[in-house]
């Protein structure tokens, strides 16, 4: 089918002078048995179809039965959004919103989405002539289809096209392994789990990394939502991601490993690492779904019954119930944050310094309020193991020591002792060295990109990566300055 056809025939025999002035064209709703002019049942009906945008005109009610009054046609008739890109607005949105004024006396849809378009890594529209058209299948079969499913979703930011990019799905296929990885390892510690207290009574005590992660998830949840009901997709993807990695994996997954041990805090931790993982997989389902499905499959099998307050199990994950109405905890966030902020700056100092992570430091850390002082006291635990440090003094009567470096946070100035630790002078000559071939770098650079004859004449690709290279370069050499001051300063 190509098409409705011409509503219009064409008399063969023109048997009178009304005929002959119309030159034969009879244009009619239903097909005519005779010429109306004259009266000749000679009729051919034109061969060609009208034009494919009046057909995709009626779309949105021609395949609900119009002009029948269908039971289709009455539910799902106006339908609440379209999803389209900017090229066929007039095309295409323009006539269905005219058509269905005319024929159903109501426009077809509330919103319209309209999404990127997909470029090739130049910028330059996907077409067959070119040569450039991306093979989904080939993509799926590299990297998976969550991975790719969500690549785009995390592109599909409003007012700009695409440029596809293959590292992008392999980034994300690696999100998918991280995601893979910690949901063993929740398995792994929480099999048959069985709490000792009814689930209906609530969570478990929890410790504050505990109430922190719950606190967290619903922060995400409601990131979601807001950003999905504003079909801002990229957002949505964006909040899992970042909550999932940076701080279900990055955090609480290793905070887990120090309280399962503890029987005081083991019970809560497992009924928290499930919990989480299971909200996780189902705000993340709609996005990567086969991959969750998988997963919440086996912990279905293994411990989910024990967070569950009830017996009646959902068989698959895409029908058990959207995350919602999650609970924040702003308190817990807050004295979260000294612990993270802590271990962070010890975290950035080693690793600007080039201190091996195999040594184990001593840290002061001077609190500038009581809030940061009392949860750091009550959770040295924490930052002894996740800063990999030996010895940690906390309180607001701390000075800097000698030879130290130094972190600052909002509430907290941070000092690592680096006698024994570090040869300073040695890694100031290491450092200046460094600093002089970063140099000689941004001197080429810059002979390239302030040259108005390679500016003119190169590409728009080398230049666009000369410069991205020049911010990188630049970066790195404000970098290497920061620790050199730094180092300078602990040498006094």
């Amino acid at each position: 089918w190509w098409g409705h056809r011409m509503p219009v025939w064409y008399c063969q025999q023109m048997l009178n002078e009304s005929c002959k002035a119309q030159q034969g064209t009879v244009i009619s709703r239903v097909e005519p048995q005779s010429c109306p002019y004259c009266g000749s049942e000679v009729l051919i009906r034109d061969e060609d179809v009208l034009d494919t945008w009046f057909s995709s005109a009626l779309w949105p009610f021609s395949t609900l039965g119009w002009p029948d009054r269908t039971d289709d046609l009455k539910t799902f008739y106006p339908t609440s959004v379209l999803v389209t890109a900017f090229d066929i607005i007039f095309f295409w949105v323009a006539r269905m919103i005219m058509m269905g004024i005319q024929f159903m006396q109501d426009v077809p849809f509330r919103d319209v989405y309209i999404h990127a378009i997909v470029r090739d890594s130049k910028g330059q529209k996907m077409s067959k002539s070119k040569g450039n058209v991306l093979d989904p299948l080939i993509m799926i079969d590299r990297y998976g289809t969550d991975a790719f499913r969500f690549t785009l979703a995390a592109f599909a930011a409003q007012g700009r096209d695409i440029k596809f990019s293959e590292d992008r799905v392999e980034g994300y296929r690696h999100f998918v392994n991280k995601l893979w990885n910690a949901s063993r390892f929740i398995m792994m510690n929480t099999g048959q789990f069985h709490p000792s207290e009814p689930t209906t009574k609530g969570a478990p005590v929890l410790s504050l990394p505990g109430r922190w992660i719950l606190s967290r998830l619903a922060a995400a949840a409601e990131d979601m939502d807001t950003a999905l009901r504003e079909y801002r997709f990229n957002d949505a993807v964006s909040s899992i991601y970042h909550f999932i990695w940076h701080e279900f994996c990055d955090w609480y997954i290793e905070m887990s490993k120090i309280e399962l041990p503890d029987s005081r805090l083991c019970e809560g931790t497992r009924w928290c690492l499930l919990t989480v993982l299971d909200t996780s997989l189902r705000l993340l389902h709609p996005f990567m779904p086969f991959v969750t499905e998988e997963i919440w499959q086996k912990i279905r099998e293994t411990g989910v019954q024990g967070i569950y307050p009830h017996p009646d199990i959902p068989e698959s994950i895409t029908i058990s119930a959207y995350p919602k109405s999650l609970t924040r905890d702003y308190s817990s966030e807050e004295e979260m944050s000294f612990i993270i902020d802590t271990v962070m700056g010890i975290r950035t100092i080693r690793g600007e310094l080039n201190i091996s992570p195999a040594l184990k430091l001593s840290v002061s850390v001077k609190t500038l309020s009581s809030s940061a002082e009392t949860v750091l006291r009550e959770n040295l635990h924490y930052l002894k193991t996740l800063a990999r440090a030996d010895d940690v003094a906390v309180g607001p009567e701390i000075k800097k020591p000698d030879c130290s470096a130094t972190a600052i946070k909002g509430s907290m100035e941070i000092y690592v002792y680096l006698k024994g630790v570090l040869n300073i002078a040695a890694e100031i000559d290491r450092l200046k060295k460094e600093k002089a071939k970063v140099d000689k770098d941004l001197v080429m650079l810059n002979s390239k990109l302030f040259n108005e004859d390679f500016l003119g004449k190169a590409p728009k690709e080398i230049i666009e990566k000369e410069k991205a290279k020049h911010e990188e370069v630049s970066r790195m050499r404000d970098k290497i300055t920061d620790s050199i001051n730094m180092l300078k300063e602990a040498e006094v």
